[in-house]
C-alpha cells in the first residue's frame, strides 16, 4: 500500500465491516449480580462501527462505498439489510446461510454505554468479496479492530496489502489490544491514519502519558495520529508537528454516546476528501459528535450539518 499524504478534491472511500443491530436498552444503572432490573425501554437502531463511519460519508455527499457481509437466517440479518436499502452506498454481501448478531448498548442516565456484542457474519471477511472492486482506486479505507480481531482478520489484513488503496484509516477501538500482535504489526506497516480515544492511545502505545503515546504510536505508523477526549475535544499529530488541541462543543446535553467515536471518524474522514486541514477536518469532527450524543442512538438524524458543514 502506498503511503500519500496529500489531501485533495474527490477523494473515494472504501468502508469495510459491520453493520448489525443496536439493541438500546435504558437502565439506571448497570445490573450486578442475581439482580433483577426492570429497563426503562428497549428499541432496535441500525449500528455497527464501519456502518455508523460510513452513514456520515454518504449522507455527507462523499464518494463512498460500503461493503459488509449480511446473514439472511435468524432475526437480526434481514432487519439489518431492510435498513439498509435506504443507503444507496451500501454493498451488502447476502450470505443466505449465515446469521447476523446484534449489539446490547446498556444506556445509564448519565448517557454512557456499555456494550455487550454478539458477533455474527457482519465481523467476518472473505477476499472473494472484494472482486468487484479489485479494479478500483481508493484514496482512503476505513477498517475498525473488531473485524481484523476475528478469525477471519488475518484474511482481511493480507488484502488490505495488496489492495488498491492509499491510505488506510484505523480505528482499533476498545478491543484492539486484543488483536493479535502480529496482525497488528501487518496493519502498522501500511502507515495508517489512527483514529482512537484516549484510553485507547494510552493502551495502545503502552504509555501514562498523552503526549507520549502520541509520540510512539506516530512512530509506529508515520501518519496521523487523531485522539478523540470526549467533551474536551480532539488532539492531533502529523508529520513534521506538535501535537495539537482542538477544542469540544460546550454545554452539550448528551442523551446517549453511541457511535460518537464512529460519527467522528466518519466526519474527519468527510473532512479529508473535501480537501480541508487535518485541524479543520477535526474540528468539524467534534460537531458532528456532539450532535450524535444529543440524539437516541448512533445514525445522525439531523444530517444538514454534513452537507452544510464547513471548516
Amino acid at each position: 500500500m502506498e503511503l500519500r499524504m496529500e489531501l485533495s478534491m474527490g477523494k473515494a472511500v472504501l468502508v469495510f465491516g459491520s453493520a448489525c443491530v443496536d439493541v438500546i436498552i435504558r437502565v439506571d444503572h448497570l445490573p450486578r449480580r442475581e439482580e433483577n432490573l426492570h429497563p426503562f425501554g428497549q428499541q432496535f437502531r441500525l449500528g455497527g462501527c464501519a456502518c455508523n463511519v460510513a452513514g456520515i460519508l454518504g449522507r455527507g455527499g462523499a464518494d463512498v462505498t460500503f461493503v459488509t457481509p449480511v446473514g439472511l437466517q435468524g432475526v437480526f440479518g434481514p432487519w439489518v439489510l431492510s435498513a439498509l436499502s435506504e443507503q444507496p452506498w451500501v454493498k451488502p454481501v447476502r450470505l443466505p446461510d449465515g446469521e447476523n448478531g446484534c449489539c446490547y448498548c446498556l444506556v445509564e442516565p448519565d448517557g454512557e454505554r456499555t456494550f455487550i456484542s454478539c458477533h455474527g457474519v457482519e465481523y467476518t471477511f472473505s477476499p472473494e468479496w472484494m472482486t468487484a472492486y479489485q479494479d478500483r482506486d481508493f484514496d482512503y479505507c476505513y477498517i475498525c479492530g473488531l473485524e481484523v480481531e476475528e478469525s477471519t482478520g488475518e484474511q482481511l489484513s493480507a488484502w488490505l496489502e495488496t489492495a488498491k488503496i492509499r491510505t488506510l484509516f484505523y480505528a482499533p477501538g476498545p478491543r484492539g489490544l486484543r488483536v493479535p500482535e502480529a496482525r497488528t504489526r501487518r496493519l502498522l506497516q501500511l502507515h495508517p491514519v489512527l483514529h482512537l480515544n484516549r484510553r485507547e492511545a494510552l493502551q495502545m502505545a503502552h504509555e501514562d502519558s498523552l503526549d507520549r503515546a502520541m509520540a510512539t504510536l506516530f512512530a509506529m505508523t508515520g501518519n496521523m495520529v487523531i485522539v478523540t477526549l470526549g467533551a474536551e475535544g480532539t488532539m492531533i499529530l502529523e508529520p513534521g508537528c506538535t501535537p495539537v488541541h482542538i477544542p469540544g462543543v460546550k454545554d452539550v446535553r448528551v442523551v446517549d454516546t453511541i457511535g460518537a467515536g464512529d460519527a467522528h471518524a466518519g466526519a474527519v474522514l468527510l473532512g479529508l476528501t473535501r480537501g480541508w486541514t487535518l485541524c479543520d477536518a477535526a474540528a468539524f469532527a467534534n460537531r458532528v459528535a456532539a450532535k450524535v450524543v444529543g440524539q437516541e442512538g448512533a445514525a445522525l438524524m439531523d444530517d444538514g450539518i454534513l452537507r452544510t458543514g464547513c471548516p
